[in-house]
């Protein structure tokens, strides 16, 4: 193994809940990044713009070849950033009027011809998601510096995924109640173009304040946090390191975990409103009621993940919550197929769907931060192997997956609708039953099958507590570290 140099650790410390709250709510600005992409994105580009479902989902997974550069150097540029501010701080400050021009330029496309508002959509798609990986990769990388505690990077996972859902379901809220409320001319409000805009607005502004606020409140963190010599490399040699960091065997496993986690995700995300809209009839408040019922899954998630993590291991954790996950939330769609969930006219339909719909997400978003946990554990095994921390390398990779997966997430979404001959323009109350029943019963697979290798690959991550205490022991200083065999057990 390399030569490290002693003390080159973080502490393991525990950090004041002004701290967390300061750092997890800069995730709120990519929850609505995240819920606009996935939830309104190919629905307004579709039935308002006019452009078809499945060209709409592959000029958007096409953005992500962009991605594929953009996110690496990202992270490798964090790494290597020098200043009186570290590592991250200049990315995350800078980061949030370039995020804030692109939104709103997202949600106005120009109308002339279908060309044009699908090279819009390319372009704009690129900015925004460039500007959000420029905010996002530095800051996720925070998480692993702030603390090198086992237990406490997976508290501040949960803050972090707390607030980001927080930040989603309010923009969700906001919409479904002001923005795009039934309005004269639109019993559904989902298709009023004149709404996008005061969304798009709305929607700019809170993510600026909120990477300024996270920014500044986690200021007074840069001395504790790790600092590595600035070296010159040539380019080969950069490429060469970052070939080294990404073949790490733990993080190559959390990337496939994460993929089929968040393709899953992003295929739930794109149905959503599909689905709710046309399946199961939501109009009006329906639609913030069961957001909340969202908000109170991530809010079970957000204290059930730390103690399972501590109890069973992270990645037993993980694989276990991805399984119920998945099988819980797409339960109401299989009663359906079968005729005995409760119809649309039973006053039990909203309440079991929102059970249902709560105790998943509960679950989805408990197996995310036990998984971005297990990255943050990552960075000193590398470390140890390497002789350098790459906090910024490993979650550019990890946030990579996360933008590719809704890309793809929207792309599937397009072939599912144009599979099950889902119309363009649809009015609810009007599509054929057998087209609906085509649309759950493919939606449904894909959400099992995804989730399902998510939880294979989970159970399959090569260490646990007992190992990550022993490098960081040694990363602190101490002269040598066991070499017993892995036991994500521990």
């Amino acid at each position: 193994m390399t030569a490290i140099p002693a003390g080159n650790a973080p502490a393991a410390r525990r950090l004041s809940p002004a701290v967390m709250g300061s750092y997890g709510v800069g995730a709120a600005a990519y929850g609505v990044k995240d819920s606009g992409f996935g939830t309104f994105l190919l629905l307004y580009y579709n039935q308002v713009v006019g452009v078809p479902a499945a060209t709409v989902g592959f000029v958007v997974m096409c953005a992500l070849v962009i991605d594929a550069f953009i996110d690496p150097t990202i992270g490798t540029l964090s790494d290597r950033t020098r200043s009186r501010w570290g590592r991250r701080h200049p990315w995350m400050y800078g980061a949030a009027f370039p995020i804030m021009i692109g939104w709103v330029l997202l949600w106005n496309p120009p109308t002339s011809s279908t060309q044009a508002a699908l090279g819009w959509l390319f372009a704009v798609a690129v900015l925004v998601r460039s500007a959000v990986s420029a905010y996002e990769v530095p800051s996720q990388a925070l998480a692993a510096e702030l603390s090198g505690d086992y237990d406490e990077r997976t508290r501040i996972m949960a803050y972090r995924y707390l607030f980001g859902w927080a930040g989603g379901l309010l923009m969700l809220i906001s919409a479904y109640i002001y923005f795009l409320a039934p309005a004269p001319g639109y019993p559904n409000g989902l298709l009023n173009p004149d709404g996008y805009k005061g969304f798009a607005i709305a929607g700019a502004a809170f993510m600026g304040v909120t990477i300024l606020v996270s920014a500044l409140g986690t200021h007074k963190q840069i001395p504790f946090l790790p600092k590595q010599e600035a070296r010159k490399l040539t380019l080969r040699e950069t490429f060469a390191e970052l070939r080294e960091t990404v073949r790490n065997r733990a993080f190559v496993i959390l990337m496939l975990a994460g993929m089929a986690a968040y393709t899953g995700q992003g295929v739930t995300y794109a149905m959503s409103n599909y689905l709710y809209s046309f399946v199961w009839r939501f109009t009006g408040m329906t639609f913030v009621y069961f957001s909340l019922s969202l908000f109170a899954g991530v809010g079970i998630a957000f204290v059930a993940a730390p103690r399972l993590g501590a109890w069973m291991s992270k990645p037993k954790a993980a694989c276990i919550a991805a399984i119920c996950g998945a099988l819980i939330g797409t339960t109401p769609y299989w009663l359906r197929l079968a005729g005995v969930f409760p119809g649309l006219d039973n006053p039990a339909m909203l309440p079991t769907l929102f059970a249902f719909a709560a105790l998943s997400t509960a679950c989805g978003v408990t197996a995310y931060i036990l998984g971005a946990s297990m990255l943050a554990d990552v960075v000193e095994d590398s470390e140890v192997r390497t002789g350098r921390r790459s906090e910024g390398v490993f979650f550019a990779g990890g946030f990579f997956i996360q933008k590719c997966t809704s890309g793809i997430g929207i792309f599937v979404c397009g072939l599912i609708l144009a599979a099950a001959g889902f119309p363009a323009k649809a009015v609810p109350g009007q599509v054929p039953v057998a087209t609906l029943d085509r649309l759950t019963l493919i939606y449904a697979a894909a959400v099992v099958i995804c989730s399902t290798l998510a939880a294979l690959c989970y159970v399959r991550f090569p260490f646990g507590r007992r190992e990550h205490e022993l490098r960081m022991a040694r990363l602190a200083g101490a002269p040598e570290i066991d070499s017993a065999p892995r036991n994500p057990a521990a």
